[in-house]
């Protein structure tokens, strides 16, 4: 959990809450805010095989290639950025902790 809410701090959200279990010195979920975008992380109960998830997440900003080069800034490793038909303004990949594919494009 700790290394999932580092990496998302770097997209920009902050933790809103958290739970950690009595005696627990890290937290079993959390709620992380950006503006007015929430999102909640858990720690999964078994091994996750990310190669065998069927889901993408696509996040939006205003500035695609500014959200790009902050977040190799902080050491995000990003995609490059593609000019596709749906994403005329671009969209690039990334990769979370837990290898959860996150799609960012335009809004």
């Amino acid at each position: 959990m700790p290394r999932s809410i580092e990496f998302y701090a770097r997209l920009g959200f902050a933790v809103e809450n958290a739970f950690t279990t009595e005696g627990g010195t890290e937290p079993v979920w959390a709620e992380l805010t950006a503006g007015g975008d929430v999102l909640m992380i858990s720690r999964a109960r078994e091994t996750i095989d990310p190669g065998a998830q069927g889901v993408l997440f696509y996040l939006y900003a205003t500035d695609v290639a500014g959200f790009q080069s902050a977040l190799l800034a902080s050491g995000v490793q990003a995609g490059g950025i593609e000019y596709l038909f749906w994403a005329p303004r671009g969209e690039f990949r990334i990769e979370d902790p837990d290898g959860h594919i996150l799609m960012v494009t335009h809004t």
